[in-house]
Formats: structure tokens, C-alpha cells, sequence
């Protein structure tokens, strides 16, 4: 914002003019709303424990951008109870003084700073209604020296007893800081800081050219070392592309043999495709003869039976026939035997006539007999031809058979062979695709491996020679890239390094002198200031029966340097201040001494302390107040905040007092009386 830009370029030079002409409280601790004048010079605010005093103060503060909160460890908690935002606003006069603005960058007369406080723990800053950061609102007044966490310039509540206990050291920063010494400190310190980095730069510097040969042997071991492994480096290149082109080239010979292996395969399923077809049709024409044949078998059969049967009822007859034979030849022996009773009688006509009859019968059976011996010896014959033929048919089936299932084997054989082809086919295809998409999967690495290399070596011939490589490189892998550049660079760089030491040692010598102008400087400034304020504070103790010093110790070293209040009552010898060796009160004088005999020095156009005379009995009270008002009276110009509980029994004209009282737990402010 165009707020924040102003006030990050706004830097004071000199000591700001200006003052508080008015806060606004709304929902802040006891306040639900009030607006407060305050005039430049001195504002008084009392009233009774618990009205709201000190809350004026600590909302000043934060306002401010303070850090630290006397009554609550969050800003939240400084929220009105039921409320959910509070804010707090700063309207300071801003009136040209010799022509200058003492805020430059706000053109109004009247420039308001305002911090709002949210319940939920945040809280931001505007800036004449602009939001601006709290580091930009720090600066603007730290630049002029009103730094709120600093007990010379804000003394809270029970910060009077605080800063008695304070160690000298944290003493001497504020006393630095309240009079605008503090850049003295800062230069003091950062000189100090560059002497020590020279110092051991020096060192450094002294440290390397002390090992400058060793490293020069050193470097000369690497640089061969190097050398080693640039070659090893650049043999790894080559190797890591040639197994990508081996695998390419394996992958590719693979193809081709896999292509080769499936046309071969394909010329084979198509033979045995062809094969197949034909075994089918022989089996077919084999079956077809083999039932013809099966035919004619079974005609021979047939024809067998039947002669056989022939063959059967001849030689029944035949044996028929020759039982009757017998008794034939019997009753024709027995008739001749028979004499016969006249030769020519009809008796024995009859006679003979039967025995004719019966040699006739006999006749015929011989006759017979020989013809079916005749006829079953043809049979015979032709039974022979027809178990010759059948013989004959019967191997002819079996061979006939034996071909046919040979056949029906053989194209079984085929078809199997055949699925088993068609099989390894899919099988090629598929390891063909395969090996095409990892030869695609490979192209990426091919085409940063380019140019191709057609290597002969297996892919792992190669990466048994990479891993030997790496083997080999392992053991210079430590050896940095700058070896050679160090190598040959390295005796400049030892003449470089002579001319920065010397540089180096003249520096250090001029950051000496330095940091010695600048300790004569900071000690100058501190013991000047005390000069002017020592017999103040001297002063200011005898006016109420004691005595003081201030002291610094250990001024050699800016460190350890420290600011001691050394005080004495009631005719004491002085001693350091502390928390166990004089009263609250005594220590309250104290500080408060102190603090008078410092104002003319300190540069904040605005100062306050809170109830800084609870401790003090009724005379040092009214002394330092009388000592108040004298000292406000010389410096006019500068607005002072001091809250007391107490009954104010001496006052001034010029003191603006302001009255707090608690009515219901709301505070209520009243001005008891103001001078424009």
C-alpha cells in the first residue's frame, strides 16, 4: 500500500517535534469509550487503585507496537469483557515545525494511528485509515527514539523496581538507546564483526598456504586419476549405447528368425494340410474297396457252406448206399444158394427174375456209389479252390484293413500335427508382436543412442564388459570433476591467494584501527554524556539527603560494558544500587534521579512512568515532583506522562491533570484542568 511505502521511506535524522494531542479507547480493559487530551508538557493522571490509570499507559504502548503487556500475556485479553474487537487510537500533532512535517509523509495536521485488537488473537495497525504493518509502525518511531519496550522511555507500573535489578549491561543499551547512542554500539559491534572474519580469513588463508604443496601433489594424483576416469567414463557411453544396440539387434535377429521359423511353419501346416486332405480321400477309397472285398468274402463263404452241405449229403448217400450194399450181396449169395425147383418153371423164372432184380439193385448201388465219389471228389476240389480263394479274400481284407486304419492313424496323425503347427503359428505371431513391441519400448534409448552401432556382441557379452567398466570406475569414482582445472589452475591460484593474504593482513590491520576509532567514539559519547549527567544526579539526590554516581565498567570490551547507579542515604557512603542494599523507596529516588538527570539527553518527543512514588514517603514525593515540574519547564517541547495513586499536594500552572475514576466498572475520564 501507498501508506507502507511512505512509511518505509520515511527516515528521521534529527529528533521528531511532535506530541500525543489526544488517545481514543473503545472496549480496551476497564474502557468502553473515551477520549483523552493531552497537552505537550507535562499530564498528570492519578485516581484511585483500580480506576483505569495504567491502562492509559499500556494502551500508549500498544499502540506503539510493544511486545510487552504488564497485565495480560495475550493482546486478547486486554479486550473489554463481552466485546469482541477493541481499538486504540494515537492522534499526534503534526503541524509543520520550520516548514517540516514531523510525520512527512502524512499531509494533515492531525495524523491518527490506531491498532485494532480481535478476540480471536488477531489485530492489525492503520495509519490515517490506511493498513500498514507493525515493522513499518516499529521504524517510524524507533527512528525517533521512542522505542515503547524501553523502560527510559515507557516505565510501566512496577518497572521503577525493575530497572534497579536490570544488569548493568541491559542498564547501558537503554541509557544508549534513549539518547540516540545506540548506532555508535551498532557500529562498534559490526566493525568488531569484520575485524573477527578478517581474523580468520587471515587464518584460513595462512592454513592454505601452508598445505599449498601437499595440495599441489594432491591435485597431480587426482588430475592422472582423473584422466583415468574420463576415460572410463567415456568407454561407459560407448557401452551403454551398445548394449541398448545389442538388445536392438537382438531383438531385430530375433525377428527375422521368428518370421523365418513362422513361414517355415506355414509351409509346413500347409503340407500337412494337403497331406491330411489326401490320407482322408485314400481312407475313403481303401474303405470302399475294403467293403467290396468284405463282399466277396462273404459270397466265398456262402458258396463254401453250400458245397460243403453237397459235400455232406453226398456222402450220407454214399454211406446209405453202402450199408444196403451188404445185405444185398447177402440176399443175392443166398438166393443162388437156393436150389431152384425147375429150371424152366415159372417158379424159377420168378426166382431168377428177383436174383436179377437184386444184382441189378446192387448194380446200380455200385454205380451210384462210384458217381457220388465222383462228385464228392469234385467237391472236394472245388472246396480247396474255394478255401484257396477265400484264404486269398481274407488277407486281401486284412491288408486291405490294416491300410485302411494305417490311413486313419496317418490323418489323425496330421490333424493333431496340424493343430499342434497352428498352435506353435499363434505362438510365433504372438512372440512376433512381442519382440516388435520391445523393439518399439527400445526406441526412446535408441534414439538418444544414436548413431547406431552394429555390434556383433551379445547383450550380455556387453554388460559383462560394462560391469568390469564399472568395476574399473568404482575406484576413481571419488575424484572430482575440477581435477583437471584445479591441476592446472593451481599455481595461480597459490599467487592469488599470496596477494589476498597480504590484501587480507592490511585489511585487518585498517579494521583494527577501525574498530578502535569507533570503541573511541562510543566510549567518547558515553563518558561525555556522563559528564552532563553525574552532576545532575548528584544534584538530585542532595535535595532529598543522599548522593550518587553513575558509573560505567569494563569499557574495553563493548560486551561486558555496563552502567552502575551507585547511591547513598542518610549520610552512607554510596553503593551499587541493587535489590537487597537499599528501601523500595531509596531505590525508587533512585531511579527517578536518574531518570531526571537524563531527560535533557534523551531524544523521544515523548516520555512516562507509572506510579513511580508508591514507595516514596510523603517528602521525596512532593521533592520529586517539585524537581518534575522544574525540569518540564526547561523542556517544554516534550510531552511527559506520570501516573501516580497518590494525592498530588504540589502542583504547577502548567500541568495538565487528568482525573480516572471507575463508575459501575466502566472507566471515566475528567480533566481537572488544561491549558491550550
Amino acid at each position: 500500500m501507498e501508506t507502507e511505502k511512505r512509511l518505509s521511506g520515511a527516515k528521521t535524522t534529527r529528533k521528531m517535534v511532535t506530541s500525543i494531542s489526544e488517545i481514543i479507547l473503545e472496549n480496551f480493559m476497564s474502557y468502553e469509550y473515551a477520549r483523552i487530551l493531552f497537552k505537550r508538557g507535562l499530564n498528570i493522571i492519578t485516581g484511585p487503585n483500580g480506576a483505569g490509570k495504567s491502562a492509559i499507559l499500556l494502551a500508549i504502548s500498544v499502540a506503539l507496537g510493544q511486545i510487552y503487556t504488564e497485565r495480560s500475556r495475550k493482546l486478547s485479553d486486554l479486550i473489554r469483557r463481552g466485546k469482541d474487537t477493541a481499538r486504540v487510537s494515537l492522534i499526534f500533532d503534526n503541524r509543520p515545525v520550520d516548514g517540516r512535517r514531523p510525520i512527512p509523509f502524512s499531509r494533515s495536521d492531525n495524523f491518527m494511528l490506531s491498532r485494532y485488537l480481535k478476540k480471536d488473537g488477531s489485530y492489525w495497525f492503520e495509519a490515517d485509515y490506511r493498513e500498514v504493518s507493525k515493522s513499518e509502525v516499529l521504524r517510524l518511531f524507533n527512528r525517533a527514539g521512542v522505542n515503547p519496550d524501553n523502560m527510559l522511555i515507557i516505565m510501566h507500573q512496577g518497572m521503577v523496581e525493575e530497572f534497579s535489578v536490570t544488569t548493568p549491561q541491559e542498564k547501558l543499551k537503554m541509557v544508549e538507546e534513549a539518547v540516540g547512542f545506540r548506532e555508535y554500539r551498532e557500529k562498534v559491534l559490526f566493525a568488531q564483526k569484520k575485524l573477527e572474519e578478517l581474523v580468520s580469513e587471515e587464518g584460513s588463508l595462512f592454513q592454505v598456504l601452508e598445505n599449498a604443496g601437499k595440495t599441489a601433489e594432491y591435485w597431480k594424483e587426482l588430475y592422472d586419476k582423473y584422466l583415468l576416469k574420463k576415460s572410463l567414463l567415456e568407454k561407459k557411453k560407448f557401452l551403454e549405447r551398445e548394449l541398448i544396440w545389442a538388445q536392438a539387434v537382438k531383438l531385430e535377429t530375433n525377428i527375422k528368425n521368428l518370421e523365418r521359423k513362422l513361414e517355415g511353419r506355414e509351409s509346413t501346416l500347409n503340407d500337412t494340410l494337403r497331406k491330411m486332405e489326401e490320407t482322408g480321400r485314400a481312407a475313403s477309397e481303401t474303405r470302399s474297396s475294403l467293403d467290396s472285398s468284405q463282399t466277396e468274402l462273404r459270397k466265398l463263404y456262402f458258396t463254401l457252406m453250400r458245397m460243403e452241405k453237397e459235400k455232406t449229403a453226398f456222402e450220407t448217400t454214399r454211406k446209405t448206399l453202402d450199408e444196403t450194399r451188404t445185405p444185398l450181396k447177402d440176399a443175392i449169395r443166398l438166393m443162388q444158394e437156393i436150389p431152384l425147383p425147375s429150371e424152366e418153371g415159372a417158379e424159377a423164372t420168378k426166382f431168377k427174375a428177383q436174383i436179377d432184380h437184386l444184382q441189378l439193385a446192387l448194380q446200380n448201388s455200385y454205380e451210384r456209389m462210384a458217381e457220388y465219389e465222383r462228385r464228392v471228389g469234385e467237391i472236394e476240389k472245388e472246396v480247396k479252390a474255394v478255401q484257396g480263394d477265400i484264404g486269398r479274400a481274407e488277407k486281401n481284407v486284412d491288408k486291405i484293413i490294416s491300410k485302411y486304419i494305417n490311413l486313419r492313424v496317418e490323418e489323425k496323425v496330421l490333424k493333431f500335427k496340424g493343430k499342434t503347427i497352428q498352435h506353435e503359428i499363434t505362438e510365433l505371431k504372438r512372440s512376433i508382436r512381442d519382440t516388435k513391441r520391445d523393439l518399439e519400448d527400445l526406441s526412446p534409448q535408441l534414439e538418444v543412442s544414436q548413431p547406431r552401432i552394429d555390434t556383433v556382441r551379445t547383450p550380455s557379452e556387453v554388460a559383462e564388459e560394462t560391469r568390469i567398466n564399472a568395476v574399473h570406475l568404482k575406484t576413481v569414482e571419488d575424484v572430482p570433476e575440477e581435477a583437471e582445472r584445479m591441476y592446472t589452475d593451481y599455481i595461480s591460484i597459490y599467487e592469488e591467494l599470496k596477494e589476498k593474504l597480504q590484501i587480507v593482513s592490511e585489511n585487518k590491520e585498517i579494521a583494527l584501527k577501525e574498530v578502535e576509532e569507533r570503541k573511541k567514539v562510543w566510549r567518547a559519547s558515553i563518558q561525555r554524556l556522563l559528564k552532563e549527567v553525574n552532576p545532575l544526579y548528584h544534584d538530585i539526590l542532595s535535595k532529598i539527603g543522599g548522593t550518587g554516581l553513575v558509573k560505567l565498567s569494563d569499557l574495553e570490551d563493548i560486551e561486558a560494558s555496563g552502567l552502575e547507579l551507585w547511591v547513598g542515604f542518610r549520610g552512607a557512603s554510596a553503593t551499587v544500587l541493587d535489590a537487597y542494599t537499599q528501601s523500595g523507596g531509596e531505590r525508587s529516588v533512585a531511579v527517578i534521579a536518574f531518570l531526571l538527570s537524563l531527560q535533557s539527553s534523551v531524544i523521544s518527543p515523548f516520555r512516562s512512568v507509572d506510579e513511580f512514588d508508591v514507595h516514596m514517603d510523603p517528602r521525596n514525593r512532593e521533592a520529586i515532583f517539585k524537581m518534575i515540574f522544574q525540569y518540564v519547564k526547561e523542556d517544554s517541547a516534550t510531552q511527559y506522562l506520570v501516573i501516580t495513586p497518590s494525592q498530588i499536594t504540589v502542583t504547577d500552572p502548567d500541568a495538565h491533570l487528568i482525573f480516572v475514576q471507575n463508575v459501575h466498572g466502566r472507566s471515566e475520564v475528567k480533566e481537572v484542568k488544561r491549558r491550550d
